[in-house]
């Protein structure tokens, strides 16, 4: 980990911050504060499709096609 840049450490733990976000998101919504957890589900929402596009980039036959 010595020397990794914060995009490579986000794209290597990407799962576990999208799971901490929904945590996040579903905690905010049990208090009801559904706008808080929608802010959280938006940075969600923003990394999962970065990433999403990243692979096709990649690999442009992989993954389900663009919309």
């Amino acid at each position: 980990m010595d020397g990794d840049s914060v995009g490579e450490l986000a794209e290597r733990y990407l799962g576990n911050i999208l799971y901490a976000l929904e945590r996040a998101a579903m905690t905010l919504d049990g208090e009801d504060k559904p706008e808080d957890a929608a802010f959280y589900r938006g940075i969600a929402r923003v990394l999962a499709e970065s990433r999403g596009r990243a692979m096709r980039e990649a690999d442009p036959g992989a993954g389900p096609p663009r919309p």
